[in-house]
């Protein structure tokens, strides 16, 4: 079919499906860059989705572990420091349910990251519910059941360095709690069942070993830009450089939050402790090459094309 032949039928088909020529049609992606289609955000009759954020969490001093606590990383905490409060505020991969936040008897609030609201923004939706358990009495649970609209990020309410602790489970529920009658305890034991064994490596930041079965993986959250550190990844690939241990090889990678997460399977028996030293010398090469600005080769650039196919994006 030729050019014009494309253009009339495009035409047609827009203004089949109720659209003028020239403009955007339902199935066409929508000019709000959502990634959705029109008719199911700004071209929906009951009105567009929850606003979407690329890149929400951008900005955090800890960026790259928040989105790995929020995303794969099973149990872990760190505090976090609220502009202009004294507040023991603790921030936690998840909570029991999966409840947005809990104030504590004490007055101390458990911020949970893994929860089931989805509103386009979580930087913004983690703002609402710390804003909200600020102002709740102890002993309460806090969520949010629609959309909290316009408001601060979380990048206008905490400052300070984001420092975690990952756990082997989800002890950290009962601390300060009091349970007499077992109930908690039984809530515990089935969720840490399922656990699995994860370590944050020391000496890189935001490189995750876990144990998924008999399998390993190493999860790496990278804060580059995603365009320039594919391009890293794909020379270090096409140049056979981007292995940490023997047996182990990159598999692909997530996008998640506007980041990437290179991905790496490992052979059984690795553990968390042999890949110290690989990673922090990995993290020295990517670093040489992030500033290597030439054009990809056509070795590189089929690198590049393969490691594109081995995308998961979540959010």
């Amino acid at each position: 079919m030729g050019k014009s032949s494309r253009k009339k039928a495009r035409s047609a088909a827009a203004s089949a499906e109720g659209a003028a020529p020239g403009a955007v049609g339902p199935r066409q992606p929508c000019p709000c860059g959502s990634g959705r289609q029109y008719k199911s955000c700004h071209g929906n009759p009951s009105g567009p989705p929850p606003v979407f954020s690329a890149r929400p969490f951008a900005g955090l001093a800890g960026e790259s572990d928040l989105i790995a606590l929020r995303e794969f990383v099973p149990a872990a905490t760190a505090p976090l420091k609220v502009k202009g409060s004294d507040r023991s505020v603790t921030l936690c991969s998840l909570l029991p349910g999966a409840v947005p936040a809990l104030v504590r008897d004490n007055g101390s609030i458990f911020l949970g990251l893994q929860v089931q609201h989805a509103y386009g923004d979580p930087s913004r939706d983690l703002a609402a519910v710390l804003n909200a358990a600020l102002e709740a009495e102890p002993g309460t649970m806090v969520g949010l059941t629609e959309n909290p609209g316009e408001g601060p990020t979380l990048q206008d309410l905490v400052e300070g360095d984001l420092v975690v602790t990952v756990h082997d489970g989800f002890d950290y529920w009962l601390d300060g709690l009091d349970d007499a009658d077992g109930s908690m305890a039984a809530v515990l034991e089935q969720a840490n069942a399922a656990v699995a064994p994860t370590v944050r490596l020391d000496g890189v930041d935001s490189a995750y070993w876990t144990a998924l079965g008999e399998r390993e993986y190493l999860r790496w959250v990278r804060p580059e830009d995603e365009d320039v550190l594919l391009d890293a990844l794909a020379r270090l690939h096409a140049a056979g450089e981007d292995h940490l241990v023997e047996g182990g090889k990159l598999i692909g990678m997530f996008r998640a939050h506007g980041v990437l997460v290179p991905v790496w399977d490992l052979p059984q028996g690795t553990g968390a402790e042999a890949l110290v030293g690989p990673v922090a010398d990995f993290a020295a090469k990517i670093s040489a090459t992030l500033a290597d600005a030439r054009p990809l080769e056509t070795a590189e650039r089929s690198a590049r094309a393969g490691l594109t196919s081995r995308q998961l994006t979540i959010r």
